[in-house]
């Protein structure tokens, strides 16, 4: 640990983007649990040198923020347990095994979406042509997945399982707890103000939500942009390309193709009810969890467990949710 505090870890042995990664993740659990170990209380204002230069690099390099992000949470924090297959997470929170769980269903559920972003790309092609074959095809495949994705998350539902990234508090960004943010020594000489990690900056549903053309309302649109700045680049590239090319709906729309009309119209209510399942999720393990979080922290002087920090502001994400599935509904056409 001394040397820890004398001397920030070098970067330059890291190789190939699997040992940068995986040192964001180890460096972003090390600085949540250094900055909310007392959870609310006695919150350092500074990243110690010997965890911000180290950190600060390994985010530059890879094009993310040095905070604990999506990416790190779920994207890149698994292993292989035994040749089978089965995964298990690499770095988990105190509390038991229920936040694993959580770690797991996310992990699958942005596994089973891959085919539904291979279809995004079909479809990008299917516009291109353009060819109202390729794009019905494109569209059934995105459907399958949004479907296989609500399965996945089925397998949440009666479990003790603790969502924390849907609404992470533990940041330092509009926190009234670091009001000016975290300064990270020796990597600046002002205060940093990050976003926490969260579900919104998984690439997979904004892939969905542009090729769809969902248009959001302004509050609820701005930050899920702000979220893309949370993302590997080439996620966010592969977003920006998908609003490069002419939108899918307005060909839908002056196609005058009904069965292909009918098919994009299934494939939002589709991600209609994925979004409608998500708020049920979220009322159960993030809205009723914050409230017993809130009454213990009321009855006890030790310091709050990980869920009691970040349990507080379930209100708010659930008026986002519903808002962002609202506006979902509204990009149904009329036949």
């Amino acid at each position: 640990a001394g040397s820890w505090t004398r001397r920030p870890p070098s970067c330059q042995y890291l190789q190939g983007h699997r040992e940068l990664y995986l040192a964001h993740l180890v460096l972003s659990f090390i600085t949540m649990g250094y900055v909310w170990q007392e959870g609310e209380k006695e919150v350092p204002k500074v990243l110690p040198r010997n965890l911000a230069i180290p950190f600060g690099e390994v985010s530059e390099m890879l094009g993310l923020p040095p905070i604990l992000v999506h990416t790190d949470f779920v994207l890149v924090n698994w292993k292989k347990k035994n040749p089978q297959g089965n995964l298990e997470p690499i770095v988990t929170l105190p509390g038991g095994t229920s936040t694993v769980g959580f770690i797991l269903v996310s992990l699958l559920a942005e596994k089973v979406a891959a085919p539904g972003l291979k279809a995004v790309a079909k479809a990008v092609n299917g516009l291109l042509q353009p060819d109202d074959k390729i794009l019905a095809e494109a569209l059934q495949e995105v459907t399958n997945t949004l479907q296989e994705m609500t399965k996945t998350l089925k397998k949440m539902h009666g479990k003790p399982v603790i969502p924390t990234h849907l609404d992470i508090d533990i940041d330092w960004k509009d926190n009234p707890v670091l009001p000016e943010g975290l300064l990270y020594e020796g990597l600046c000489e002002e205060p940093l103000a990050y976003s926490g990690g969260s579900a919104a900056q998984s690439s997979t549903l904004h892939a969905f939500d542009e090729l769809l053309g969902i248009q959001h309302q302004k509050e609820s649109a701005g930050f899920l942009h702000r979220m893309r700045k949370y993302m590997p680049p080439h996620h966010q590239a592969f977003i920006e390309e998908i609003r490069s090319v002419p939108r899918l709906r307005d060909h839908v729309l002056s196609s005058g193709n009904q069965d292909l009309q009918s098919t994009y119209n299934k494939c939002v209510a589709v991600l209609s009810e994925l979004r409608t399942y998500h708020i049920t999720l979220v009322t159960k393990y993030i809205i009723i969890a914050a409230k017993k979080a809130k009454n213990n922290i009321s009855q006890t002087t030790s310091p709050p467990s990980f869920l009691e920090v970040v349990g507080t502001g379930g209100s708010r994400v659930l008026k986002f949710l519903k808002s962002v599935r609202d506006t979902t509904k509204e990009a149904m056409i009329q036949l």
